[in-house]
């Protein structure tokens, strides 16, 4: 049996309690003093969010941390309101719904079709409004929402790689652990090259998370029925609910949201008010699925490509752009192997 395989059919024995304490522990030692400055940021359920992102390595958790710390202290995206996106709002192309998946995740409805702007720093900020209202209206006990992904109006027009890339770094990098699950639904055929060429780049924590799919199929679309109470479910996803978005409506819900963060960050702190459950708080959770992402497979997926790409998986903190410039160099050294091998069958032939 080759070491590969044999560390492939190894199954790292799950922390206990008291060790996933000890390693929360010795993070915030790690930390300190930077942890008075941001209470909810290194309280110890987002440190053990940091932790599992990382395999529970504490060098790269403390890492990360410190990332994510200096990003909030700059980006304060606990301040951004409603005003200040309101415009990339108008089209309903990302929005909150107003009720929790089975497992009592709050769900954030995306509709790329939708999009209205060409600034990426609009939409990104959009996102990261998103991303905060999401987590502050978590239910106790929960730390994960779910990403409801409708491709109707999608084409090759809607695709802007700078945005994607930057997305998946705030989502990996900033909001460990987030995410329970994303569902693309009714993805056009000409969406599984750009997934096939983007999902390298994401960790494989992340693409596992995703499920494809489709109306037309009563298999994929049990997947509905499993995570969402179709009274509530918008038609547009096979629900029985035939409202869809209102912006005048889903722009008061905002600026009551806004209050409160508002109240929260005069209180005297300056992160996302979510309810930090313990080490030993569990909220219902989806059964994992480790082959949750029923996508296209990548082309970097037989045995080759992983030599040729070590760092694609299982390296955690590697960072988007290092990948794609892995995968550049990669790309090149293919390409002199290549035109060597021709230069030795050109000179043999002569």
């Amino acid at each position: 049996m080759s070491s590969k395989k044999f560390r492939a059919s190894v199954v790292e024995k799950p922390l206990s309690i008291e060790e996933q304490q000890a390693k929360i522990n010795e993070v915030r030692k790690l930390i300190s003093p930077t942890a008075d400055k941001l209470p909810a940021l290194f309280s110890d359920a987002s440190i053990s969010r940091y932790l599992r992102a990382r395999n529970w390595n504490t060098k790269k958790a403390c890492k990360m941390l410190k990332e994510t710390f200096k990003w909030r202290m700059e980006y304060k995206p606990e301040k951004i309101c409603w005003d200040d996106i309101a415009r990339e709002a108008e089209t309903g192309k990302i929005y909150r719904s107003n009720y929790l998946d089975n497992y009592g995740r709050t769900v954030l409805v995306m509709r790329p079709g939708l999009q209205n702007s060409n600034s990426t720093t609009g939409q990104i900020k959009y996102l990261v409004y998103c991303m905060e209202n999401a987590v502050m209206n978590l239910p106790p006990g929960q730390e994960q929402m779910v990403w409801l992904i409708d491709f109707q109006g999608w084409n090759k027009s809607s695709i802007s790689v700078k945005v994607t890339r930057e997305t998946a770094h705030i989502l990996q990098n900033h909001y460990p652990e987030r995410l329970g699950r994303a569902i693309f639904y009714n993805p056009p055929k000409i969406f599984e090259s750009f997934w096939s060429m983007v999902k390298p780049f994401l960790e494989s924590k992340t693409s596992k998370k995703v499920k494809f799919v489709y109306s037309d199929d009563p298999e994929s679309q049990k997947v509905m029925g499993e995570l969402f109470d179709m009274e509530k479910l918008e038609s547009a996803f096979g629900g029985r609910n035939p409202k869809g978005f209102d912006y005048k409506e889903y722009s008061e819900r905002m600026r009551e949201d806004d209050k409160k963060m508002s109240d929260f960050i005069n209180s005297g702190y300056s992160t996302t008010p979510s309810h930090q459950p313990s080490t030993s708080d569990h909220a219902s959770e989806e059964p994992s699925d480790a082959t949750s992402s029923s996508s296209p497979s990548s082309p970097y997926s037989s045995s080759s490509d992983k030599e040729c790409y070590p760092k694609l998986e299982g390296t955690e903190d590697y960072t988007l752009d290092e990948k794609i410039q892995d995968q550049i160099r990669c790309k090149d050294s293919e390409k002199d192997v290549t035109e060597a091998h021709e230069t030795d069958v050109t000179q043999m032939s002569h």
